[in-house]
């Protein structure tokens, strides 16, 4: 009896060192695309293709690290595994912006010119819960959604095609910078709530005669809560890392642009910020301290890169606005 009993105390030992030792391999974060799996194998850049490189990559990427797409598994070891989920989730929210703004700005010449099919297609699978895993689960539809990307970025690259189109254009490019700003903003906010602060109201502030649908404290108290603060910080990390790959092909796309409206070195400091976010986390947990106190808060650190981030962003949209 004792014998059986060690027996099965030694399989539960073995049965949690492998657990543990797939949870460290599956929660590495991936590396940032590098620029030239961007380009165009031409010797002339297609206009389009390095951006159009960037979203596919990106979610293939997401789909093919170790373990794989992780937000929907429902079996350990990945159901304890938050920490990677919200890395999914926060590259995920960028990737349907940059798809969004894809199929709604860059792919079309005005407003009346129609959507183009497959980033339509594309556009809409990627938005299905990423949390989905019976009929239809997440992992199939982005599947499907990167065929699609890629038959877009192969009609985009036959001269003979007219069809599929990128326009470079800086009104183009500012819509997609807007959504940037808004992502980043909240995330910021999320991230300095993690010590709490009493918050002014500023929902209508800038218009005398703006008006909302029912009235709101001038203050309110926002805090983050204990237990969601890694979530938000590694939200935040993978929705730096999606972008960073996406600044990346902008700086390649709308070289022309950016260096009309003399802008290259605003896009630079963007990219140099997003850089920041990806360093190593020594830390063995995501540690939440008050402010100046004892301890170490690495979402208020966090919050400064992303802060800085969005006023360069702000800035460049500023550039390209004035002409």
């Amino acid at each position: 009896m004792a014998l059986s009993a060690k027996r099965i105390i030694l399989s539960l030992l073995g049965l949690f060192v492998i657990l543990y030792g797939i949870t460290i391999w599956w929660s590495v974060e991936p590396d940032v695309i590098h620029a030239k799996q961007m380009n165009d194998t031409q010797s002339k850049p297609l206009v389009g293709y390095a951006t159009t490189s960037a979203l596919i990559d990106t979610m293939e990427t997401l789909l093919t690290k170790p373990g794989g797409w992780q937000s929907n598994d429902i079996l350990l070891p990945t159901v304890m595994m938050d920490d990677m989920a919200s890395f999914e989730f926060g590259a995920l929210e960028q990737v349907r912006d940059l798809a969004g703004v894809m199929r709604k700005e860059f792919s079309r010449s005005q407003s009346q010119s129609s959507a183009d099919p497959d980033l339509l297609g594309a556009h809409s699978k990627l938005n299905i819960s990423h949390t989905s895993w019976l009929v239809p689960s997440s992992e199939s539809e982005y599947q499907d959604a990167v065929k699609l990307l890629k038959l877009y970025r192969a009609r985009m690259a036959d001269p003979d095609n007219q069809d599929a189109q990128f326009y470079a254009r800086a009104d183009n490019l500012n819509e997609w910078l807007k959504e940037v700003q808004k992502r980043l903003g909240s995330l910021s906010q999320n991230l300095s709530a993690s010590v709490g602060q009493d918050r002014l109201n500023t929902d209508l502030a800038g218009d005398s005669g703006a008006r909302q649908s029912t009235p709101s404290h001038g203050t309110t108290q926002v805090k983050t809560s204990w237990w969601r603060i890694d979530n938000v910080f590694y939200e935040t990390r993978g929705s730096a890392w999606a972008l960073l790959n996406f600044m990346k092909a902008i700086e390649i796309d709308f070289a022309d642009v950016l260096k009309k409206k003399n802008a290259e070195v605003s896009l630079r400091q963007i990219i140099r910020e997003l850089e920041a976010t990806q360093q190593p986390v020594w830390s063995p947990i995501i540690l939440n301290g008050n402010g100046f106190g004892f301890v170490a808060n690495h979402s208020l650190v966090m919050a400064n890169y992303i802060s800085r981030a969005n006023a360069a962003v702000i800035d460049l949209t500023n550039l390209l606005t004035q002409g």
